[in-house]
């Protein structure tokens, strides 16, 4: 009986190991990559170290219309699954805080070398500068044209394309267009893990100001996401990992037409009392200092100007030893609670993952094929599910990929 032949559209990561379980099942295999070489995006994750997967993940740990969809693959193909398939082409693993999981040589490359030796290795072939156009199901097989207007025939269909963030890596949303054509849904869609834009006019002043804090969204005045960590403000507004963590909720109340609040706790170190205490033994010290120096050592003194005026300080060098008990409370409460008004989200360029996808309804969340059509199965970020940041989405990557490769490898799907 002839191999079943898989035509994996993408050669992104969850594209890579679709190609690799497929393979390993038996089918006969071919990438069809639109850049000039696969895996580009994976070059680029954990800022050139790729924070592969998270010894944490769960279903807790990912967004989406159903989170619970991601159950079945993450389950069939662990975090643990992915730390051993690794060690197993050669790459030692580290654990760092929150779980993360980075190779020994802190270098994405050893992630993608590795995969490729495999991919060679097994017998997988990788067509690159490869577009798709169009993919129709013909007499039990599949037809996939090409923009060039060559056509390729196989058995089965896998599309992971991934979204539209980061299109500089290939991700333009080309595959949300080819499963619209084959009938499926696609959800609402936005850049996640994404910087946020502010309202202030003060941004310019602070670009470049780095410290670890606290990062809240609010809405009407209850915590709907928070996240610790380093905060990055830029001319636009603030950036970090926290930021990050917290953004996808952001975007989602900002496409329903809700006001979304970020909460800034600069120092989240001490109670509130504890840090008018420090001032009040630091004015007892020095009561001749003018108020905005007298903040240096506390906090980022590029930052003081601007809390100061927004703390409403008209007159920020009068001396400390003016204070009233008010102007204490004012200071402490902006480095407690600074609150801007979110007023969007950078773009996909921007962004590290899509938020929304193809409908999880239309697809066999234990086996990834389409509900709408036989033999055809779809993998990582192009379906409506994503994750924190972390090692997450490389994790749904590896995870769904296995499954989609695994099942399409069969003829009994």
């Amino acid at each position: 009986m002839a191999k079943t032949h898989v035509l994996i559209v993408g050669g992104g990561a969850a594209g890579i190991m679709a190609a690799i379980a497929a393979r390993r099942n038996g089918a006969n295999v071919t990438i069809l990559e639109r850049n000039l070489r696969i895996g580009k995006k994976i070059l680029a994750t954990g800022n050139g170290r790729c924070n592969y997967t998270n010894i944490n993940a769960d279903v807790s740990n990912y967004h989406g219309n159903n989170p619970k969809f991601a159950y079945a693959a993450l389950s069939s193909f662990s975090p643990l699954d992915t730390i051993n398939f690794f060690e197993e082409l050669g790459v030692v693993h580290k654990i760092e805080e929150l779980g993360k999981v980075f190779p020994m040589s802190d270098q994405a490359s050893s992630i993608l070398d590795v995969l490729l030796y495999e991919l060679n290795n097994i017998g997988v072939k990788i067509l690159c500068d490869t577009l798709v156009k169009n993919i129709k199901p013909s007499n039990d097989k599949f037809v996939v044209e090409l923009v060039d207007k060559s056509k390729i025939q196989g058995d089965r269909v896998i599309i992971a394309t991934g979204g539209k963030a980061m299109p500089s890596t290939g991700s333009d949303g080309n595959g949300f267009e080819l499963a619209r054509r084959l009938g499926h849904t696609i959800t609402d869609i936005f850049p996640g893990l994404v910087q946020l834009k502010l309202e202030g006019t003060f941004f310019k002043q602070i670009q470049g100001v780095k410290f670890i804090g606290t990062a809240e969204l609010l809405r009407e005045n209850k915590i709907l996401a928070k996240d610790r960590g380093d905060i990055l403000f830029a001319n636009y507004g603030v950036s970090g990992p926290p930021i990050l963590q917290i953004s996808r909720k952001a975007a989602e109340m900002l496409n329903n037409g809700q006001e979304a609040i970020l909460k800034i706790i600069i120092i989240d170190s001490m109670e509130k009392e504890k840090i008018k205490h420090l001032l009040v033994t630091r004015i007892k010290s020095r009561p001749h200092k003018p108020l905005d120096f007298s903040l240096v050592g506390l906090v980022n003194k590029r930052l003081i100007p601007v809390l100061l005026k927004e703390a409403g300080f008209t007159v920020i060098k009068i001396p400390v030893a003016s204070l009233t008990n008010k102007d204490l409370d004012r200071i402490v409460h902006i480095l407690t609670d600074w609150r801007f008004k979110i007023r969007g989200t950078k773009s996909w360029p921007s962004a590290q993952v899509t938020a929304g996808g193809i409908a999880t309804q239309e697809i066999n969340p234990s086996t990834m094929e389409s509900k709408l059509i036989k033999g055809l199965y779809f993998a990582g970020e192009i379906i409506d599910i994503d994750g924190e940041c972390g090692g997450f989405n490389l994790q749904w990557a590896w995870s769904s990929g296995y499954l989609a490769g695994q099942h399409a490898a069969s003829w009994q799907s």
